[in-house]
Parts: C-alpha cells; structure tokens; sequence
C-alpha cells in the first residue's frame, strides 16, 4: 500500500493541476448525483486528498 502511495504522491507533485483537477471533477460529480445533501462532506474529504497528496490550494 505504501508504494501505491508513494507513487500517488510522486504522480500529484508532477502534475498537480490535472490531480487537483481530478479530485474537483470528483466531488462535483458526486454532489450532482446526492443533490448536494452532502457537499460540506465531500468538499473536506477533497480537501483532505489534496492535502495528503501535498497539492491543492485549501480555498475554493
């Protein structure tokens, strides 16, 4: 798991605006498909992907 991990990580800090992309694209998708009933959830689970990977810019 840790070289998964790694890999993401090395991934995201070679391309951190596709990553922070993705990881945008995701929580839209996701409040589109529960109606926004659980946007504050989803927006600080993607805040803390972001931040595991050491990307992103912890304002929107």
């Amino acid at each position: 798991m840790n070289d998964f991990l790694n890999k993401a990580k090395d991934f995201a800090g070679e391309n951190p605006d596709k990553v922070q992309q993705g990881v945008d694209k995701g929580q839209d998708m996701v409040n589109e498909k529960t109606g926004n009933k659980h946007s504050e959830h989803v927006e600080k689970g993607g805040d803390a992907i972001k931040k595991g990977l050491g990307i992103g810019d912890d304002k929107k």
